[in-house]
């Protein structure tokens, strides 16, 4: 069951709390040392005797009674946030971010945490402290990042519904290669931590992952929210009013791959085409849109503000010699390179991301939606770091392979990343459908009509 209908089944009375707390670690149990998208578990009698409390307290809002595992990038209060490193393992939260006091007063009950790559970097959820994440379609393959833990909850059952944050596409890929939607919002409808800097990373969002548009919607809205610490917090309409109605009409943008910038490994091209047949039929206009856009100058921009950013969080790490040996190679490449940076760099990329969006902001008088694959590669080897080569094409840096999340990310644009059925191979896909700013319930209709004529996550779960 979704998340929206476990709610319905507690408010009518048809399923009490306890019941499925008992049937959500049951599920645990079962398939989670399968794929190890659960870590950081509290106690199943803790769980069990909280269960029992909230089904006998007053309903507090739509989450009421039902459990939740937030992503191990962000504090909840009483759990580890380890955020995959050896240097944070143990360490005990004081307190809840504001996503995650949002999501507990609306009544959901905190039952661990999800896996996560060390300090998000890499799409592929894999740390020293818990492990990696396998997929639950074929658990020798990768499940993604760095929403890995989260989506395979996801997949497997083992949640309803999760949070996750995206960077460079940690909503999307993860969700297209476990057949369940995330969704990136808007830049500043989620409000992050009011710590530190507060204007110049304008790169990494939360958002929501699950099982369907309508929980998707529903977590998000959840979520989001005017924080009036933040300088750059967004004021958003609701999005759960909106998903109703059809979309008829609706100009869709295959941007396919780029003009050649983007390399996909054989298959993902073809299954993503036949999937946007699934949107003709439910009444859009799709056709082919050329390139908006130089690829190279967005990507420049991109690992030029997105090292720039990982330097400011990871210095205080890096610059104590017995800790920097605790960093990732990734970690510290991002450092090493942030660090280089002069500030005329930095300001190129800021004016070429300025550019981009002018050009995004023309592209969508012609397109009502664009549509990318959400990943450029099959779910790889669990094993393996990152891929060094896609179709032929080698790797430059730890993750060029996921370019083709980047055009979105750097100007902040709302993703949706949609289910879009199985390769020859057997493996998962997904698409990203990117609007406008502030398009954010548009995408989320049309993803609830696609899933209405699809409902992939249910047609093909996976086999535990």
């Amino acid at each position: 069951m979704g998340a929206r209908a476990l709610s319905r089944a507690i408010e009518d009375g048809d399923l009490g709390v306890a019941e499925l707390m008992q049937a959500t670690l049951g599920r645990i149990d079962k398939v989670n040392g399968k794929v190890n998208a659960i870590v950081s578990l509290r106690d199943g009698d803790d769980l069990m005797a909280e269960a029992r409390a909230v089904q006998d307290a007053p309903r507090k809002g739509w989450l009421h009674g039902i459990p939740i595992a937030i992503k191990d990038l962000a504090d909840a209060k009483g759990l580890p946030t380890s955020m995959g490193s050896p240097l944070f393992a143990g360490q005990i939260a004081d307190h809840d971010d504001i996503f995650v006091r949002r999501i507990r007063k609306a009544g959901a009950i905190v039952i661990g945490k999800t896996n996560t790559p060390e300090f998000g970097l890499g799409s592929h959820t894999f740390n020293p402290v818990h492990g990696a994440t396998a997929n639950p379609y074929d658990p020798s393959r990768s499940a993604g990042g760095s929403s890995g833990g989260a989506a395979a909850a996801l997949a497997a059952r083992m949640l309803s519904v999760a949070d996750g944050s995206d960077m460079m596409g940690s909503l999307r890929n993860p969700a297209g290669w476990n057949n369940v939607y995330g969704m990136r919002p808007s830049w500043g409808r989620v409000p992050s931590e009011p710590e530190g800097d507060m204007f110049l990373h304008q790169l990494s969002t939360m958002g929501p992952m699950a099982r369907s548009p309508e929980d998707l919607a529903e977590l998000l809205d959840t979520m989001s929210g005017y924080e009036p610490r933040l300088p750059l917090s967004a004021r958003s309409e609701a999005t759960v009013p909106h998903l109703e109605g059809d979309v008829k009409g609706l100009r869709l943008g295959w941007l396919g791959d780029w003009g050649g910038a983007f390399p996909y490994a054989p298959g993902i091209d073809a299954h993503s085409r036949a999937a946007l047949r699934s949107f003709e039929e439910i009444g859009c206009e799709v056709f082919d849109a050329p390139p908006p856009f130089e690829a190279e100058a967005i990507w420049n921009s991109w690992i030029t503000l997105r090292s720039f950013a990982v330097a400011a969080g990871l210095s205080a790490l890096y610059d104590v010699p017995e800790r920097r040996k605790a960093l990732k190679p990734a970690a510290q490449w991002e450092v090493e390179r942030g660090r280089t940076l002069t500030g005329p760099q930095i300001q190129r990329a800021s004016e070429q991301r300025s550019d981009w969006f002018r050009r995004a902001h023309d592209l969508f008088t012609t397109c009502d939606v664009v549509v990318l694959p959400s990943a450029q590669v099959w779910p790889f080897d669990v094993n393996d770091v990152h891929p060094t080569e896609v179709a032929g094409r080698k790797m430059d840096t730890y993750h060029r392979w996921m370019q083709v999340v980047t055009p979105a990310s750097l100007i902040g644009l709302p993703v949706v990343n949609v289910p879009a059925g199985f390769g020859d191979n057997g493996l998962p896909l997904g698409l990203q459908l990117i609007g406008a700013r502030g398009t954010d319930a548009r995408l989320l209709r049309l993803a609830a009509r696609y899933h209405e004529a699809t409902d992939w996550p249910n047609r093909r779960p996976p086999t535990l």
